[in-house]
């Protein structure tokens, strides 16, 4: 099986240059968690107090809820923490486990996409594989996203496809992210159901915390599926062109985009540079002429209009 094509840091950059970017922070990682956390906590606190801005609440609560998938990823390349003990911990219980996701299972499934990314044997091809589509079959898609369609199939389905399955790697991604922590998922929202109860308003956690993880959050990680590797000419053969890089208005990582993740072409480049790092790494790859070479989008709704451009 062939990997795919690699650069190393010394084609671009002096043993000077790229220092900064091996640096690791034994803090960052976990003030962007409580950061995480902290919006969350806010926009549920605004849904109760202005029950008006409850949709508002959704769109943030739910583009934070990918936020945790993010810091989960970013746990997974070890950028939490320098501490490995704590970078797991973090990265799982915190980010992984509220969501439906496994850092234990996430980890080798996604080292592996790096490894075969846009070959064959890429576990995640099947994201970035079927577009272009018609804009009628992205309506489609969004719509069974924003209906709670695509929750059911992967945290309902597609556990109990993990439970029947004694082999995950016949799963499809959902059931290698889902099926290995359904335990301790219901464990973990159980608890954040019984604070609502406490609190008395035992419905914040359908309407604040439920709901965007059954709406928004599905749609916004398509969303970032789609920008980070569908339409991209050569993706397969040239590594500065593995993955594309999405610039990202304030709007955007606000609620589509949070905590660097637009910057996905960096990150294939080198996906050991911590995430906060990643705008950084971006100025000093696009000063040096092979950087002209990266897929960049000029934001969310251009990739979008080239995705689903298919007659």
């Amino acid at each position: 099986m062939p990997a795919a094509p690699r650069i190393r840091p010394s084609d671009l950059f002096t043993p000077d240059d790229w220092a900064p970017f091996q640096t690791r922070s034994p803090w960052m990682g976990p003030l962007l968690v409580l950061h995480c956390w902290a919006v969350i906590a806010l926009a549920v606190a605004a849904g109760l107090i202005w029950p008006v801005l409850i949709p508002l609440s959704v769109a943030v609560v739910g583009t934070r809820q990918l936020g945790l998938a993010i810091l989960m990823h970013e746990a997974a390349h070890g950028g939490l923490s320098p501490n490995r003990r704590l970078n797991d911990l973090l990265g799982h219980w915190l980010c992984a486990v509220p969501v439906g996701a496994s850092l234990t299972a996430y980890r080798p499934y996604h080292l592996a996409h790096h490894k075969y990314a846009q070959q064959a044997e890429d576990p995640d091809l099947i994201l970035s594989a079927p577009f272009p589509v018609t804009r009628a079959s992205l309506r489609r898609k969004i719509l069974r996203d924003l209906t709670g369609q695509t929750f059911f199939k992967q945290r309902v389905l597609f556990a109990f496809q993990a439970f029947a399955s004694r082999r995950d790697e016949d799963l499809a991604e959902g059931a290698v992210v889902t099926g290995r922590s359904v335990a301790s998922f219901l464990l973990v929202n159980a608890v954040l159901l019984a604070m609502a109860m406490l609190a008395g308003v035992w419905w914040a956690y359908f309407a604040l915390w439920l709901l965007p993880l059954a709406t928004w959050f599905p749609m916004v990680t398509r969303l970032r599926n789609i920008a980070e590797h569908a339409c991209v000419e050569g993706s397969a053969s040239d590594p500065w062109r593995a993955a594309r890089t999405t610039r990202a208005s304030w709007w955007e990582r606000a609620f589509i985009a949070p905590y660097w993740v637009n910057f996905h072409a960096e990150h294939h480049l080198f996906m050991h540079v911590p995430c906060w790092q990643l705008p950084q790494l971006h100025r000093a790859v696009r000063s040096r002429p092979q950087g002209e070479r990266m897929e960049v989008a000029p934001g969310y709704l251009a990739v979008l209009r080239e995705a689903s451009a298919k007659a």
